[in-house]
């Protein structure tokens, strides 16, 4: 199963990913946690270019395929094949985060953004999608604290940088794609405490899993 966390900056997909992964390795489940982009050397090396404050006049289209061709090399080299093995793949962002990044909040045409989808990946949609949800000044001021605090690279702050009309549109774009599509994502509440937010999300993921192993 093929498991996606979104959200806006701040919003706790990292430290839900890493403590829900710890909670299903122990219930016995074979998975990966990888994210998006960077997660493969060739992905890094993209990430650094389209995280860096330092490169703040990158034009949006070039954006969106650097984001393209990091998602094509993750999804042939790491994701497609934990599938095969049967394991889960919990991923920090995906392809709703592109349509919500540089389609909601940078105004690139959205049919353009899916006709690449299906282009350059057939389509591929994950089972589940998690939307991690917070008013955008909550997030902005949780990003900043951490940052501040060392718990977040600062070479990796130009989406934060980004004014807070921005950060508005893309968690409005997020709850308009779940409004789009109930059967996939689940909208969790980033507001409550950090335990709370596991416990749903693992009640979430256990009900799919048992719904699936029924299914089979």
């Amino acid at each position: 199963m093929f498991i996606t966390f979104e959200g806006i900056e701040g919003s706790g997909k990292t430290t839900q990913i890493r403590r829900v992964s710890e909670f299903l390795r122990g219930a016995g489940h074979s998975l990966i946690s990888t994210r998006e982009p960077g997660s493969t050397d060739i992905g890094a090396k993209i990430r650094a270019i389209l995280l860096d404050p330092a490169n703040k006049s990158l034009d949006h289209r070039a954006e969106l395929l650097l984001y393209m061709a990091d998602r094509a090399h993750h999804i042939g080299t790491v994701v497609r094949p934990a599938l095969s093995d049967g394991q889960l793949v919990l991923c920090d962002r995906y392809f709703d985060a592109t349509l919500a990044y540089q389609g909601y909040a940078r105004g690139l045409d959205i049919g353009l953004l899916r006709d690449l989808h299906r282009l350059v990946l057939d389509d591929f949609m994950p089972h589940l999608t998690l939307l991690l949800d917070l008013p955008a000044e909550t997030g902005l001021s949780r990003a900043w604290k951490q940052i501040a605090s060392g718990a977040r690279e600062d070479a990796e702050t130009r989406f934060e940088k980004e004014k807070l009309a921005f950060h508005e549109r893309v968690r409005a774009g997020y709850l308009d794609l779940a409004r789009q599509a109930p059967e996939r994502f689940r909208i969790i509440d980033a507001l409550q405490k950090e335990d709370q937010v596991r416990a749903e999300i693992v009640q979430i993921i256990s009900e799919r899993l048992k719904r699936c192993q029924e299914q089979n």
